[in-house]
């Protein structure tokens, strides 16, 4: 399976639709979006609800599976959104072939954004999640927040600020992969334990992952549309 990863657009939606095009050129399977696909101000005339559905009806023009979680900048409203259109694994499960892909959306921040629940929450439904597709071959957790002490969620003062409790979902469950987004900065690949983890930057920037799963093994690399 191939799975190509856009995260962080933060309503960028004229970048998003140039370099959607050029997405078109790879071979993939199914979609990934970690959260963010709005940002905190909408244009005028558009709330972050239009730029949200307005993003996923550019997204499904690629005809393939989109799985999703919401981002901390998305309004709160967005997971009836992601359920309505049937991408959502925000707490919950779903598979494709021979993967389950399961996930929980939103980061804690300093600053009050929409989506920001409790390590316990993200344990909990990352719990929850998991169950769904415990009987898959393989499993993926795709969360906003990366985990913590990873390269993924190191800001540029050198602190980490990933969650906790995402890792050690990631400890506990062994998926064969874990995407996450939210820290800009950080975009990268890295391993814990057996997990092949990523976080593929801003997609608007002209960042985004693939990831391969074969039989019993993962690789993945971050691919600049721009070079």
């Amino acid at each position: 399976m191939d799975i190509v990863v856009i995260s962080d657009i933060h309503g960028d939606v004229e970048n998003l639709i140039t370099y959607l095009d050029k997405i078109k050129e790879y071979k993939f399977d199914v979609v990934v979006c970690p959260g963010d696909f709005t940002d905190a101000n909408a244009p005028r005339g558009f709330t972050q609800e239009d730029i949200a559905r307005l993003i996923i009806k550019e997204l499904k023009m690629l005809k393939k599976p989109i799985l999703a979680v919401p981002g901390n900048m998305d309004p709160k409203n967005i997971i009836k959104i992601l359920e309505e259109e049937k991408i959502s694994i925000h707490g919950k499960g779903v598979g494709i072939d021979d993967c389950g892909f399961y996930g929980c959306g939103g980061a804690q921040t300093p600053f009050g954004t929409n989506i920001e629940p409790t390590e316990e929450e993200t344990k909990t439904k990352l719990k929850e999640a998991l169950n769904d597709v415990k009987n898959f071959k393989y499993k993926v957790q795709v969360t906003h927040n990366p985990p913590n002490g990873s390269r993924l969620d190191m800001i540029q003062s050198g602190f980490h600020v990933g969650s906790n409790a995402v890792r050690e979902a990631i400890e506990l469950y062994n998926p064969l992969a874990a995407i996450s987004s939210h820290i800009h900065e950080a975009k990268g690949t890295d391993q814990l334990k057996n997990t092949f983890l990523m976080n593929s930057g801003r997609f608007p920037e002209g960042y985004f992952g693939l990831i391969n799963i074969g039989d019993g093994f993962v690789n993945g690399k971050i691919i600049n549309l721009l070079s």
